[in-house]
C-alpha cells in the first residue's frame, strides 16, 4: 500500500455555521454540557429554556443564556415564535412525547440519544417530522466529531484493508450510587440506552450490514440491564462490545483490518487520539483530536447547516441509521429480558 498516513478531518469551523435560535427542553446534566459547548464554540443562540419547574429553568438561563426566556412548561417553550429548533434533553422515556410536542408546533428538533425507548417510538417521531416538513436528528454527538471523520475516511481509503474486527467498551461506575434514572425501568434506565449506545453506534457506523446479534448480561433487581456484552456479525466483520454502569472500564476502541488497525484512546467517543498501526505493531501515523470540551457543539452546527440547506435529515446521522440502531437495541433488550413499562 502506498498511502499510509491518516487523512485530515473534513469538519468545518463551528463558528461558520448559520446561527439558529435554540430552545432547550429539560435543563439537566446533558443540557448543561450542550449549552456550555454551544456558547463557547458556536454562534448559535439559546433563546428559551423549558422545565416543569420555572425556577429551575430560570437558574439555567442565568448561568448559560442571559436574556433567554424561562418557561415552566414544555408547551410554552415550543409555542415561542422566537425558537427555531428544540433540543430535547429529557430522560429516554420522555423523548417521543417531547419530540412530538415540538414537531406539532412546527419546530425542528434535535433529540438526545438514545432517540427513543424503542424503534416503534422512533419511527413515530420520524414519520411525524416527515408529515410536518421539519428537520429531526438524533443527538448521537460522537458521530460528528473530527476523529470519527478521520476513521471513516481511513477505512474508505483502505488504509487498514478490509475491516474484520471491531472492539469497543463503555463502562462507568454509576450504579447503584449514581443517578436514580439509570435504575428506573419507568425512565428507560439501564446501561444500554445510556452507555452502551456509544460502542454500539460506533460499530454500526463501520458495519453497514449486521446479520446476527448476540447479547448476554446481568440485570438489576429493578429489571434493567446493569451490564452486557454484545457481539455483532455481518459483512465479513465481527464486533465485540461491552457496557456496564457498575464499574469503570478503559473506554477504548480498536478497528482491525487485513492491513493494519486503528486504535482509539479512552474515552474513544470523546475527542481523542487515533493511531494507525501496521500489522507488525508499528505506529504509522497519529491524529490527535483531543479537546477539553465535551464537543456537543459539532452536532448543533450540523443541525444548523442542514436546516439552512433545506434538509430534513443529516447525511451523517440519517433517519434510517437511527432506526437501525434502535432496532439493534430492541433485539439486545429482548435477549436480555429488559422490558420497559408500557411496551
Amino acid at each position: 500500500m502506498t498511502h499510509r498516513s491518516l487523512p485530515q478531518p473534513r469538519t468545518l469551523d463551528p463558528m461558520d455555521a448559520p446561527s439558529l435560535r435554540w430552545g432547550i427542553i429539560a435543563p439537566g446534566g446533558i443540557a448543561r454540557t450542550f449549552a456550555q459547548a454551544l456558547t463557547a464554540r458556536t454562534s448559535q443562540g439559546i433563546v428559551a429554556v423549558g422545565s416543569r419547574n420555572v425556577q429551575r429553568a430560570q437558574e439555567f438561563v442565568d448561568e448559560f443564556a442571559s436574556g433567554a426566556t424561562a418557561y415552566g412548561s414544555y408547551g410554552e417553550l415550543v409555542a415561542d415564535d422566537d425558537v427555531d429548533v428544540v433540543y430535547v434533553a429529557s430522560p429516554h422515556s420522555e423523548h417521543r412525547d417531547h419530540a412530538l410536542l415540538a414537531i406539532e408546533a412546527g419546530k425542528h428538533v434535535l433529540v438526545e440519544k438514545a432517540f427513543a425507548r424503542n424503534a416503534a417510538e422512533a419511527r413515530e417521531v420520524l414519520e411525524a417530522a416527515e408529515r410536518a416538513g421539519v428537520f429531526v436528528m438524533e443527538a448521537m454527538w460522537s458521530r460528528f466529531l473530527p476523529h470519527y471523520d478521520v476513521i471513516r475516511q481511513a477505512i474508505d481509503a483502505g488504509l487498514i484493508g478490509d475491516v474484520r474486527w471491531i472492539a469497543a467498551d463503555h463502562g462507568q461506575a454509576l450504579y447503584p450510587e449514581g443517578p436514580q434514572r439509570l435504575s428506573d425501568p419507568a425512565l428507560a434506565g439501564g446501561a444500554l440506552l445510556d452507555l452502551g449506545i456509544y460502542p454500539l453506534s460506533f460499530a454500526a457506523m463501520l458495519m453497514p450490514q449486521v446479520d446476527d446479534v448476540v447479547a448476554t448480561g446481568i440485570l438489576t433487581p429493578q429489571g434493567v440491564d446493569e451490564c452486557e456484552t454484545i457481539t455483532l456479525r455481518g459483512g465479513g466483520s465481527i464486533a465485540g462490545l461491552g457496557t456496564t454502569m457498575a464499574t469503570q472500564t478503559p473506554n477504548t476502541a480498536v478497528v482491525a483490518g487485513t492491513e493494519g488497525r486503528l486504535e482509539l484512546d479512552g474515552w474513544f467517543y470523546f475527542p481523542t487520539q487515533v493511531r494507525l498501526v501496521s500489522n507488525d505493531g508499528e505506529v504509522l501515523d497519529t491524529f490527535d483530536g483531543a479537546d477539553d470540551l465535551h464537543a456537543l457543539h459539532f452536532e448543533a452546527v450540523e443541525v444548523a447547516r442542514c436546516i439552512s440547506d433545506g434538509r430534513r435529515e443529516s447525511p451523517l446521522m440519517p433517519h434510517a441509521e437511527t432506526l437501525r440502531v434502535m432496532g439493534l437495541m430492541d433485539e439486545i433488550r429482548r435477549q436480555l429480558g429488559v422490558v420497559y413499562p408500557g411496551e
